[in-house]
């Protein structure tokens, strides 16, 4: 079906929609601790049943040794040695590992088997992402006007999502060494959507990750903002919104010319 993007008198119409995912598509809060958690307890215990069916009894529990607050730091340590892979969330969690199981007592070669295997758990724990029921339809007539993209800074394998389907473009700014608010995975996003600033509008929930860096490139933006409180008046072009499912209505205002309530 041909798109018929539309706007108000005077401005350029919209072409396309680019969305942040976690906490805006879903609320990510629930499947990150159970993710952060069950990979790890999933590596504890995996590791300890290997070490016992070869008879290994001495380097112990690996979580009581290494528990998951040294985790937590030494990621926070290589991302402040690593800036420019801060946002590669994926390759911090593994050099992590890597380092704790070796300095638990595994070889090198068995401490990265164990790290990836680690990691592949963790992903797919992170796919347990419940998107709000208003989502998927939502998404199905969007596409039929709007080119649509997604830029997130999580380490999601998003093409595994059966959501994944309406996005022509689906951007990981961490793994590009970009992450939000980096003005490039945006730059990325509009360059492969065939559009520009002017003619696309952003979607996200963090003010300073996606809508101040939207907004500075000239694109519209759409703050899923909740009950965050702010006190001044929105910049133009940025309206505020209670949930994504506020956006359709939101575009048929625009769509006529009238302003946002935000």
């Amino acid at each position: 079906m041909t798109r018929r993007p539309l706007s108000p008198p005077g401005q350029r119409p919209l072409q396309a929609l680019t969305f942040d995912l976690d906490d805006t598509l879903w609320d990510n809060q629930g499947v990150m601790t159970l993710t952060e958690e069950g990979h790890y307890a999933w590596l504890d215990a995996s590791l300890a049943a290997w070490l016992a069916e070869r008879g290994e009894h001495a380097l112990g529990r690996f979580a009581e040794r290494q528990p998951i607050e040294a985790y937590q730091r030494r990621r926070r340590e290589l991302a402040e040695r690593h800036p420019l892979r801060r946002g590669d969330f994926t390759w911090i969690r593994e050099q992590a590992l890597c380092a704790l199981l070796e300095e638990f007592g595994l070889p090198r070669a068995a401490a990265w088997m164990w790290a990836l295997a680690a990691m592949e758990h963790f992903h797919h724990l992170r796919l347990r992402v419940s998107p709000y029921p208003e989502v998927e339809p939502m998404l199905e007539d969007l596409r039929r006007r709007y080119r649509l993209a997604s830029i997130t800074n999580g380490n999601l394998a998003f093409h595994r999502l059966e959501l994944s389907r309406h996005f022509e473009v689906s951007i990981a700014a961490g793994e590009m060494h970009a992450p939000k608010p980096d003005p490039r995975c945006f730059l990325m996003t509009l360059a492969k959507l065939g559009t520009t600033p002017e003619r696309a509008m952003h979607i996200g929930d963090s003010w300073q990750e996606d809508i101040l860096p939207a907004v500075r490139l000239g694109m519209q933006a759409a703050w899923i903002a909740g009950d965050t409180p702010h006190g001044e008046a929105m910049p133009a072009g940025v309206h505020r919104l209670s949930h994504i499912r506020e956006l359709p209505a939101l575009l048929e205002r625009l769509s006529h010319g009238k302003r946002s309530d935000g």
